[in-house]
């Protein structure tokens, strides 16, 4: 169809998409978007929204940044195209070294690939090879991507495994340690509870000497936004060095300062052998990574895995220009402050509502959970989801996760203002007073 005569304000991209783009993907809105501008999304018809959902933590430095535009116009006109098959490109060379650097002993090695599915594909293929095992533990309400072997270590909604059965074999799940409601918000109690179910898993139904590998979030993401506490990251890491497997921190969502460190699993004083990254990587162009030490991937092999647009020099370029942002402008200590302001102001909010049952979670990651009754925790989905269309009509852009959609998932900018947050806060109460 022919739209060039028609203006923005009628261009309804809904209608015009739905002949041909699949139904396949889900939406949260059906809205018609023209443009982004720094913190906020335009529609069509030119209204402004601040964006806190950020194509789910992708847009970390918001629309049209300046420093990472300029990086991607010097690159396109240098070179396009992927060249490591022979050879190396000078923006994935750097991106890499960069990258590196920011993390712990002995992670210095980065395999770049496009998306977070595949990169934890390839970090389940790494850890079968290396070991020699067949086992692979994951956590129970954990989303860690679409693709086959993603998804067959996601069970945060059903809908995501149904019909593809049979999945990857020697998958097991062990409950993630969310200390709400169940434990009433103690983190130990859950700790401890979830560390006895995995310990009898091992005991019961595949011995650790079978294991290669075990995959969490460091902070669980489309399953609720729950913290694993950092007890429980603690005693993994010991159980993974005392048996010989792997451990594998999912940073796609939460990494590149997000929940007010770098990396989450440095809350917990830990390191992972394997980390897993994507999304804010390159601030909207596909990229990923897996970073481990250099020791692992040799043992993984030359030719082990491999890609076509992986590491892509026009998106490595947008990275290092996010990286050089992150810390020329002090991105995580700006994801700390301000993330303990928005936990603040939503914890004022909790205190005149009583549909807010929980307010968790570090730095700009922040979940707020919606029930029915706070003294039983009941989820209120149905109310999240409400809000989150309430907001978004008086212009503040917040998604829903959890089992049953209960929780409001706060992921603003990682150079979020303090007006910002501000607005954000009165728009978000009005919409909870419907």
């Amino acid at each position: 169809m022919d739209t060039a005569d028609r203006t923005p304000a009628s261009l309804d991209l809904a209608a015009l998409a739905a002949p041909n783009m699949s139904p396949v993907l889900g939406r949260y809105f059906d809205r018609s978007w023209s443009h982004g501008s720094g913190h906020r999304l335009f529609d069509t018809a030119g209204r402004g929204y601040l964006d806190f959902a950020n194509g789910i933590a992708v847009t970390a430095l918001g629309h049209a940044h300046p420093r990472v535009s300029a990086a991607i116009h010097e690159q396109v006109d240098k070179l396009i195209g992927p060249v490591h098959t022979i050879g190396f490109s000078e923006p994935t060379v750097r991106l890499a070294a960069m990258l590196a650097d920011t993390f712990p002993d002995p992670l210095d090695t980065v395999l770049f690939l496009n998306s977070g599915s595949e990169a934890i594909d390839g970090a389940l293929k790494l850890a079968r090879r290396v070991t020699g095992r067949p086992g692979i533990i994951a956590f129970r309400g954990a989303f860690h991507g679409r693709t086959i072997g993603a998804a067959s270590v996601t069970t945060s909604s059903l809908n995501y495994r149904t019909g593809y059965e049979p999945l990857l074999p020697s998958v097991y799940f062990a409950p993630f340690p969310a200390a709400y409601p169940e434990f009433g918000g103690d983190d130990e109690a859950a700790s401890a509870a979830c560390l006895r179910v995995l310990e009898s898993l091992l005991q019961t139904v595949i011995a650790p000497s079978e294991v290669a590998a075990i995959i969490i979030e460091p902070v669980q993401g489309e399953g609720g936004y729950y913290p694993a506490p950092a007890s429980f990251l603690r005693a993994l890491r010991r159980l993974c060095t005392d048996n010989g497997i792997l451990l594998i921190a999912d940073e796609v969502q939460t990494g590149f300062g997000r929940t007010g460190e770098m990396w989450a699993f440095e809350h917990a004083g830990i390191v992972p052998d394997v980390a897993v990254l994507a999304k804010a990587i390159a601030n909207g162009l596909p990229l990923s990574a897996i970073v481990t030490s250099r020791d692992l991937q040799q043992r993984w092999g030359r030719g082990a895995h491999g890609t076509t647009y992986g590491g892509n020099p026009v998106a490595c370029a947008a990275g290092i220009a996010v990286l050089e942002t992150i810390r020329d402008e002090n991105l995580v200590a700006n994801a700390r402050l301000r993330g303990a302001e928005l936990s603040g102001g939503l914890r004022e909010l909790m205190a005149d509502h009583p549909s807010i049952g929980d307010v968790r979670g570090p730095g700009l990651m922040i979940g707020v959970e919606l029930v029915a009754d706070r003294s039983s925790g009941a989820p209120d989905g149905a109310l999240a989801d409400a809000v989150a269309t309430r907001a978004a009509e008086a212009g503040l852009l917040v998604l829903t996760c959890g089992p049953s959609h209960q929780v409001v998932r706060w992921i603003p900018p990682l150079d979020v203002t303090v007006p910002e947050i501000e607005e954000a806060l009165r728009i978000f109460e009005g919409a909870l007073e419907g």
